[in-house]
């Protein structure tokens, strides 16, 4: 389901706001897709990327951020 407003989620570790998501990948939310049972995103749209969220689980729950630009430049 694609959200358009923001849903805290949390890992292991961290717990994610929208301030904290904001800071961590320098650009501005405007919605997430949460896949059915899941509570964390699959991916998070900005203002100018595309975030994809990959899950990394060895001790801990955990979660890292791929992003890809929106509309890329091309030469």
């Amino acid at each position: 389901m694609i959200l358009c407003e923001w849903r805290d989620f949390s890992t292991d570790t961290e717990t994610y706001t929208l301030n904290v998501f904001e800071n961590n990948v320098g650009d501005e939310f405007e919605a997430m897709m949460v896949e059915d049972g899941q509570e964390i995103p699959s991916f998070i749209w900005t203002v100018n990327h595309v975030v994809i969220i990959k899950q990394n689980a060895r001790m801990y729950k955990d979660i890292s951020f791929v992003k890809i630009p929106r509309n890329p430049v091309c030469e």
